[in-house]
């Protein structure tokens, strides 16, 4: 059976059609040229040139929130979501210029993905041998991120495997304990759904932010050691809404573990709860906090 073929479109719809992307081109590189324009008075404004204070967690998970569900159309979300995450980050860089320290402790490429996606090819990446030395890295900058990466369903059962990466029985969060020390700030990737293309799992860390009210406290993690950790001890933190993050045991030591809550959990409900699930903690150190993520 033969078919007709189809008709060429006229080329004048064609030309009409380019002139119209080209159109819509021009206008969104004038927006960006406008929209640098007000960042560079911002910076007027508020002084940031080499400090962290330009980092404003809870500004862009706002923002990237708002993204997702406003969006519609042809064009993939996860395009969407890589542009406005290097606008983002770019003018966040160009107020003050920072670099991203990430752990390849369990390999380079997907940590590169993953910082490329999130903050674009401008920020200037540099890789580590270990989360420890990540941490150290931010906390001798003047505004640096770090990135690593973890496995929280690795440290779900009580006596099974640490997991990868870091979480494989280095309590790295330890790091992040004490005034001043470099802070938990976000969880990648904000936007989650099935084959995101950065989709591995990573904290992001800053030192303390100059301002507090621009954390995000959706969930606020806290590292807490004690004697024993078992099923009952995770049922309170499940019973709580919470998850358990890493775990990790030096020989001969107590338990030391990361713990995610939702942000009206307080120390003491906490310590309450594994209280009464006999987890004996001797200690509770927050050590960050981050957004909701925005699933899809």
């Amino acid at each position: 059976m033969r078919f007709p073929k189809r008709a060429a479109p006229p080329m004048e719809d064609l030309a009409a059609l380019r002139a119209e992307i080209d159109r819509i081109d021009a206008e969104m590189h004038a927006l960006l040229i406008q929209r640098g324009g007000i960042i560079d008075r911002l910076i007027a404004v508020k002084g940031t040139s080499a400090s962290g204070s330009a980092f404003r967690p809870g500004r862009e998970a706002a923002m990237m929130r708002r993204v997702a569900e406003r969006h519609r159309g042809l064009l993939p979300l996860d395009t969407v979501e890589g542009i406005w995450r290097v606008i983002i980050a770019t003018f966040t860089y160009v107020q003050a210029p920072f670099s991203v320290h990430a752990d390849i402790s369990a390999g380079d490429p997907a940590m590169r993905d993953s910082a490329r996606f999130h903050f674009g090819f401008t920020v200037p990446y540099r890789p580590h041998p270990t989360c420890a030395a990540v941490i150290e890295a931010v906390a001798a900058s003047r505004g640096d991120l770090g990135i690593f990466r973890f496995d929280p369903r690795a440290a779900q059962a009580p006596g099974k495997g640490r997991g990868k990466g870091p979480s494989k029985g280095e309590a790295w969060w330890e790091g992040l304990i004490g005034e001043g020390r470099p802070k938990v700030i976000a969880r990648l990737p904000f936007i989650e759904r099935p084959a995101h293309p950065a989709g591995t799992p990573v904290f992001v860390v800053a030192k303390p932010l100059d301002d507090p009210a621009a954390a995000q406290r959706d969930w606020v993690l806290w590292a807490v050691r004690c004697a024993a950790w078992t099923e009952e001890a995770e049922r309170a933190v499940q019973g709580l809404y919470g998850e358990v993050v890493a775990r990790g045991r030096p020989k001969g030591e107590a338990e030391r573990l990361l713990l995610a809550v939702p942000g009206g959990v307080g120390a003491r409900q906490l310590a309450d709860a594994l209280d009464g699930a006999g987890a004996a903690a001797s200690s509770f150190d927050e050590t960050g906090s981050h957004a909701a993520r925005f699933r899809v």
